[in-house]
């Protein structure tokens, strides 16, 4: 399939729970004009902890370079848990420009905000200790999480995410996610675009805030989605089979 343009972000390439086969997948399958890393791409966090990058995150790593050289522009907007990247903002690396943020104007001509929206979570920002904690919990409702889904393979059932369902079914987690949508659409707005489009909190969504296209395109840990526009510049989310 050939898209106008593509958004991924929250792959945490260098962590257990990334779907990097599925991402592979998807990245053979799929070309664009342009491609958007929003963020979370390497997990820099579980990785200075503990080392782990097996061959599949190669393979993503040489996939989303070859992309650039047969001339697709690949943007990567570095994050919190690649905050390292931050250092090369405005440099080139392989043929991909990394950015602090950047402005994707649409086929129909409507401007879209493209930030990870890491700025935007209070805990990253002003608890960073806290944030880690929650990281570490994550990690290990996600550990849980393959157990899970290697006997649901065995008894011929679907994939099923135990951290998404924790996450839908607590009250204070569906708050902060309204409120992050919520501010992260207000900004777009203050500043003058018509959409966003954003990551961090794992939640692929496209919806309406105030005259505002709000787009998250969720991750490749959970829910191996991305945000997609057509070539007439409707927005979609697309999902990939884990």
């Amino acid at each position: 399939m050939h898209y106008r343009a593509i958004f991924i972000s929250d792959l945490h390439l260098g962590t257990a729970g990334c779907q990097a086969k599925a991402l592979l997948e998807f990245l053979k399958d799929n070309e664009s004009d342009y491609l958007y890393l929003v963020g979370d791409i390497v997990d820099g966090w579980q990785l200075r902890g503990k080392w782990y990058w097996p061959q599949a995150h190669n393979d993503v790593v040489q996939k989303l370079l070859r992309k650039a050289r047969k001339g697709c522009r690949v943007i990567y907007v570095p994050s919190n848990h690649d905050e390292f990247a931050r250092h090369f903002v405005e440099h080139h690396f392989g043929g991909v420009e990394v950015l602090d943020e950047t402005v994707h104007t649409l086929a129909d001509g409507r401007k879209m905000w493209v930030t990870h929206g890491d700025y935007f979570d209070a805990v990253v920002q002003h608890a960073k200790w806290l944030a880690y904690l929650g990281d570490h919990m994550y990690e290990f409702t996600l550990k849980i999480n393959r157990y899970l889904n290697r006997l649901r393979a065995r008894m011929g059932l679907s994939y099923w995410s135990l951290s998404a369902y924790l996450k839908h079914k607590v009250k204070s987690a569906l708050s902060y996610i309204t409120q992050f949508e919520n501010a992260v659409a207000h900004e777009a707005g203050k500043r003058g675009y018509q959409a966003v489009v954003c990551g961090h909190i794992h939640r692929a969504e496209i919806r309406e805030v105030n005259g505002i296209t709000y787009c998250n395109d969720g991750d490749w840990v959970e829910s191996c989605s991305a945000l997609v526009e057509h070539l007439d510049g409707r927005l979609e989310l697309v999902f990939a089979h884990v």
